[in-house]
């Protein structure tokens, strides 16, 4: 899938990259006060108002848990974990077209742009995760040693989005439809991923359809983790394991064969 010497490559570069994600974070808070804080204090508000919302004010109760925070834990790890994807998806279908002039001008292993967008969208969610493991630990939810089933987790939902990402940054090259008309899919695909509604109220003549959507999967793996304190089915991440590889090399296949073309058409 990856050659040595693509490897080699972006070792070379790994400068580049790490540059790269240092300078985007830092000018998203350019010119603030606060600076880097804010990526502290906007997740934090988040969690603390699903928190006080959900299990305070509307005292909502997740089917079958008597806790006062499932609720709340389930939705954190439905929306930041979806928001992961989110990012690298929408980033990565656009990343050759947002760096177009860098590519025409500068000789770089191309790779580099989507390694780049990961790295980005990592960084971020260690941020936001890591407060909500910190409110986990304070509220006495955490779910102990299972939480390390989390980390291939994690790396099955890294691959899907960034195969999927880098198969659409190059078809939207080309075609540059694809990239808005995924922007709109995506909003549909949230509401078809049981992130804010518990998968049991999904009516049973809809639910074979809802199974082919391999992020159903991935999140109520973290949702059982995080929420229940155990350890997900593992067999029900075979899918989205499978199709995360085969777009990971459909990816790379694209790219190798188009990036003389996609030069010319940026």
């Amino acid at each position: 899938m990856i050659s040595a010497a693509m490897l080699r490559g972006v070792w070379a570069y790994r400068g580049f990259i790490s540059g790269s994600v240092k300078r985007e974070f830092q000018s998203k808070y350019r010119n603030t006060m606060l600076g880097a804080v804010w990526n502290v204090l906007s997740p934090l508000a988040m969690i603390l108002v699903y928190t006080l919302i959900f299990s305070q004010v509307m005292r909502s109760k997740l089917p079958g848990s008597n806790s006062e925070f499932a609720y709340s834990i389930y939705l954190c790890a439905g929306v930041l974990t979806w928001g992961l994807f989110a990012e690298i998806t929408a980033r990565g279908q656009a990343m050759f077209l947002e760096n177009g002039n860098l590519i025409k001008k500068i000789s770089f292993p191309r790779i580099c742009l989507p390694l780049i967008v990961v790295a980005n969208a990592l960084l971020n969610f260690a941020i936001i995760f890591g407060l909500f493991v910190a409110f986990l630990l304070l509220s006495g939810q955490f779910p102990g040693a299972v939480f390390l089933a989390v980390f291939p987790v994690l790396l099955i939902e890294v691959l899907l989005a960034i195969g999927l990402a880098m198969v659409l940054g190059v078809l939207n090259v080309f075609f540059r439809d694809v990239g808005q008309f995924f922007t709109i899919a995506l909003q549909f695909w949230f509401w078809l991923t049981p992130v804010v509604y518990p998968a049991s109220i999904i009516p049973a003549s809809v639910r074979p359809y809802l199974d082919a959507n391999p992020m159903l999967a991935v999140i109520q793996a973290y949702q059982q983790i995080l929420v229940n304190g155990q350890a997900p089915h593992w067999g029900s991440l075979t899918l989205p394991a499978i199709l995360a590889l085969l777009l990971c090399a459909l990816g790379l296949q694209l790219f190798r064969k188009r990036a003389g073309e996609m030069v010319d058409e940026l």
